[in-house]
Order: structure tokens, then sequence, then C-alpha cells
């Protein structure tokens, strides 16, 4: 009994020891996660306020936000980094804020546990404690002067400037932790040759997805920095890192996620490092030297087209090694896998071109573009809204392995030579194709209440597959499927039947009835599944383990 009571007084003063280490580990988390605010002199701009044009344009001074008869939004802003965040955070308050909600919704619809909520949030604030020390003083000052705007209902993630500067990271930590890869994106160029005018074009697809309501309201900014290049760029509310974008000596930028291993601490946030070469580089090599003195805790792929030098790069990087893609032809393409000689034998990437839809995507884009060559914006966009596979075979819509895998937060086409860019509408990249001439905007001075910012003559129709019964039976799937997504009653026979050669019309219909326990007919809808081309080996797998779950259920109930 001593010994007992020995043991159990020793047992307590662990516990007791333990929750006082994990109670000052918590406060530890919480101060370091919570970043101070950067010291700005000059803050006059606080004073003033915007000017209605009408309900969906605003002017403040010569900076301006209106919303196209498109859909997209389209914002110039302009002066030193506070300054033009303070303008920014103005002009599209309203956008910033249904943004966050929208993240912050289809967070809580991925993690409904309020307990791993919170403690996924104290591990992303440790993971992320050094990152002011990564980020150059004049975005964090841009970014504090946008999160004024922010909304104070979020304070239980953190302090509104703290939740603004983390939302930078959120791509890299979404992309490192497990390899979500919620980015699997497409681009390609082309000149000389392989163009109608020998003009180069860019396209791409920003495949990234957290939720219809995240891609809703979708901004084209055109930035007047007092230093530097200026440029425009396809975001959203409250987020001034770059993913597709140009400047006004005709450099593009876009990013392609790579494989990564779990970072170790943080790092400058893909997106800002994008946003920097967007700003300060005029050609391949001043982008490489960009990219090459920041340090990334993921890996990425920026593809640079460059005016200047009639010719475009993949700059591969990984937190420890930078190669640099030429092929040295007058066409190029990337996918989600490294080519360079540096990185393309990485243990890390040999797993991606092994497991993942990145090659077979890459092969279908090469055969598309064979096909279309010479090109013009026409073609490029028939591209990137190809949906089949290879050969033109039938994988199902929205197959991940094809170029338009129906997830596009937004769609691009570049042509640097005559500074014009065309941004895909709603829905995904199936709408009109906006042009924009950064000439004309760039040259105006402010904005009248009717007048068009961009070139419509110059304008991409809509895809008629739209008006397709395949496309209608699509819709009719995804709803299906959006409804199983969010934990509510879904009739299986709006699953395969409006999406009859996409493996996941199977594997869905085969997890209704494995969570009926109707065990037959899930091995039957697996077995599906398995015969139509599927996007990645670790689906492959997950669907014949869930075979042998059903197969031992039913071995189990029989003895």
């Amino acid at each position: 009994m001593r010994i007992l009571k020995k043991i159990l007084k020793s047992l307590a003063w662990f516990l007791g020891i333990f929750v006082v280490l994990l109670l000052l580990f918590g406060i530890y988390v919480w101060k370091v996660s919570e970043f101070k605010p950067p010291a700005v002199a000059d803050r006059q701009v606080e004073q003033l306020q915007r000017q209605p044009l009408d309900s969906t344009a605003y002017t403040l001074g010569d900076n301006w936000l209106r919303k196209s008869r498109y859909g997209l939004f389209e914002m110039y802003t302009s002066g030193k980094p506070y300054e033009r965040g303070v303008i920014n955070g103005k002009l599209s308050r309203e956008l910033i804020v249904s943004q966050e909600m929208a993240f912050t919704h289809q967070i809580r619809k991925m993690i409904p546990s309020p307990s791993y909520l919170k403690f996924l949030k104290y591990i992303i604030g440790f993971m992320n404690r050094d990152l002011p020390a990564h980020v150059t003083d004049e975005y964090k000052e841009e970014i504090y002067g946008i999160s004024r705007a922010a909304s104070d209902s979020f304070q239980w993630i953190g302090s509104n400037y703290s939740r603004q500067l983390n939302y930078h990271a959120a791509h890299d930590i979404g992309h490192a932790l497990q390899n979500l890869m919620l980015v699997g994106c497409t681009s390609f160029g082309a000149w000389d040759t392989k163009t109608e005018s020998g003009a180069m074009i860019l396209g791409r697809n920003f495949d990234f997805w957290v939720g219809d309501e995240f891609a809703k309201n979708k901004i084209v900014s055109f930035v007047a920095p007092d230093k530097g290049h200026k440029f425009a760029f396809v975001t959203w509310g409250g987020f001034i890192g770059v993913v597709s974008g140009m400047n006004d000596k005709g450099l593009t930028v876009t990013i392609n996620a790579a494989r990564s291993s779990i970072p170790h601490g943080a790092a400058t946030p893909v997106s800002l490092v994008a946003r920097e070469v967007l700003q300060y580089a005029g050609n391949i090599q001043e982008a490489i030297a960009i990219a090459r003195r920041r340090k990334m805790f993921v890996s990425e792929s920026f593809l640079i087209g460059s005016a200047a030098d009639h010719r475009s790069v993949v700059i591969e990087k990984t937190p420890d090694t930078l190669g640099v893609y030429d092929p040295h032809t007058d066409n190029i393409e990337c996918a989600n896998h490294y080519q360079s000689d540096v990185l393309k034998g990485q243990e890390l990437n040999r797993e991606q071109m092994a497991g993942s839809a990145s090659v077979y995507r890459y092969q279908r884009l090469q055969e598309l573009l064979q096909k279309s060559y010479p090109l013009n914006p026409a073609k490029v966009a028939a591209i990137l809204r190809d949906y089949k596979g290879l050969n033109d075979a039938d994988i199902g819509v929205g197959n991940e392995k094809a170029v338009n895998q129906f997830v596009a937060h937004h769609s691009v086409i570049f042509m640097p030579d005559s500074l014009r860019m065309w941004v895909s509408t709603s829905p995904w990249q199936m709408g009109a194709y906006v042009c924009y001439d950064l000439r004309k905007v760039f040259a105006m001075k402010g904005l009248a209440g009717d007048e068009e910012i961009a070139d419509t003559g110059l304008n991409i129709a809509p895809d008629p597959f739209l008006a397709t019964p395949t496309y209608a039976h699509f819709l009719q799937f995804r709803q299906a499927k959006m409804s199983w997504l969010d934990h509510l009653k879904t009739d299986v026979g709006q699953l395969a039947p409006n999406n009859p050669e996409y493996y996941d019309a199977y594997r869905l219909t085969g997890d209704i009835y494995l969570g009926q326990k109707s065990y037959q007919q899930a091995i039957a809808a697996y077995r599906m599944a398995l015969t139509k081309v599927i996007a990645t080996e670790a689906e492959r797998k997950s669907i014949l383990d869930k075979i042998s779950k059903c197969e031992q259920a039913m071995s189990k109930a029989k003895s």
C-alpha cells in the first residue's frame, strides 16, 4: 500500500509538471504567434475616405475599385507601402471581410472539431512564429494597412494584423502539412515559330480550391508602387501576394506547387517571393536573383515569361536548392513536378512524378499544344479549358489528370510584348476571358463612373460546352458531391449516372454504401472505380484498402 501511494504521488507530480509545461508552451505559442505591427510614421492616409460612384464603384483620390459587368472586381492602388495598403483596405473592405468569412467557413467544414481546430491554430502559430523576420518591411507595412479594414469578428484566430500576415503563408502551410496539394496548376508558354505573330503567349490555370465562396469575388489588381515596376495580378480580398501577374516591363510570374517535405520553421511565403519578382524584376536574370536570395519553406515552380529576353524559363526552388529549367526551344510547359537537371532527380520529385497526376497532365498538355501550334489567345483558352485525357479519352469531367479540372480559382493568358492579359470569368475558366491592356490602365487618371477598363473588343467568348447536356449532368453530379462533402443526405443516383467515366463518382458511391454498411454494393462501386482512369496512386490504394475493409466486415459478419 505504501509503495502504491508513492507511485500515485509521483504520477501526480509528473502530471502536474506536464500540465504546467503544456500551459507554458501554450502561452509561449500564443505570444509568438501574435505579431507586433510595424511602426509607421506617416498615417495621414487614414483620414481619407472612399467616395462612391455607384453601388459597385468607389474612388479614393486617383485610386479606385469597381465591379465589371463580367463579375470581376477591378482595383487600382498607388503610393507608399502603408498608404496603398490602407487605400486597398478602404476600397475593398467588404471583399476583405467576405473573403475571410469564406476561408474560415471552409476551414471549419474541413476541420469540424473545435478542439482540433484550436490545436491546429497553435501548431501553425508555432510554425509561423518567425514569419515577420522573413517578410520585407515594405510588405509588412502594406499588409498592416490592409489589416485595418479587417473584421474584429475573427479575433479567436488572432489579431487583425497577425491573421492577415499568416494568411499569406496559408498556401505554404496547407501545401506542406501532409502535402495536401490544394494547388495543382498547369502553365505553359510559346513564342517565335510556335505563335501566329511570333509574339510570346503564356497561359495558366490556377487550380486552387478551398470552397466555391472563396473563388466568388476575384480582383484584377493594378498597382503603381512608389518603388519598382507597375504591375497587375489576379487576387482576392486582403491578399497582396502574387500567384498570376505581369508587370509593365512585360515580365510575367505564375506559380505551380511541387512536392515538399514538412518544414521546420517559417520562411518567406511563396506568393510574396512571386510578388517581389513581379515588382522588382525586369528580366529573367533579375527574377532568378530575387528567387535565389529568398529562403522558402516549401517547394515551388515559378514560370517566368520575359518580353525583354523574348523567352520563358521555370525557376524551380526548394527550401535549400534552386534550379532553372530552360528548354532552349520556343515553347515551355510546367505542371507539378521539376524538370531542371538540378532537381528532376530529387527523391520527392521522383515520388511526385510516379504517384501524382502531374506527368499525365503534362503529357496531355504537350499533346494539345502540338495540335494547336501556332498559338493565338483563343487557342490558348481552348487548351486551358480542355477536360479530356490523353488521345481525347473520356476520363470523366473534373478529373485531376485533365488540364481543366473544374476547380480553377482563375485562369490567365498573357501577351507580354503587347502588355495584354486575359482573365477568366465564372464558372471556373469556362466564362469569357476579359482582356486588359496594362498600358491603357496605367495611363488612366482616376475613374469615371461609366468608363470601361477592359478592352472588351478582344475578349474571348465563353466556352460552348456550357450549353451542352454533358455540362448540365456534371453540375448535377457536382451538387451531389458537394452535399456529400457537407455531410448532407446524398442521392447515389445523382453521382455515377451523371459522370459515368469519372472514377470518383464510383468512389463516392462506394463511400456512401460503406457508411450504410451495404458492403456488397460498396465493393461493386469501388471495383467499377478501378476500371476508370484514377488520378493518383494514393487514391487507387485507398480504394483497394476500402475493398479489403468491406470484405473483412462481410467475413466477420458471417462468422
